[in-house]
């Protein structure tokens, strides 16, 4: 009877190690899916930072451009030019 007792203890403990090995190869394809959307976040952020970049010199070209041709404007005097049209 205790014989018994033992294989079944046996196949309980091999079905508690199958269940871990499964959870443990469900985590990994988790870990493995968000490394890879952090890669893709990754990308995006520095295609995004770029364009940043460039729409701030852009803005700074034009600023030079304004301040050129009508010396010592600001955004509020631009602000106020705009009010009174």
């Amino acid at each position: 009877m205790l014989m018994y007792v033992l294989i079944g203890l046996c196949l309980v403990l091999l079905g508690i190690t199958g269940l871990q090995f499964t959870y443990l190869a469900y985590v990994d394809r988790i870990n493995a899916e968000r490394r890879k959307y952090l890669r893709a976040l990754e990308l995006k952020y520095s295609a995004m930072a770029a364009r940043l970049t460039e729409a701030e010199l852009r803005l700074a070209e034009q600023d030079e451009i304004l301040e050129g041709i009508y010396p010592g404007s600001s955004q509020e005097s631009w602000a106020e030019i705009i009010e009174d049209r």
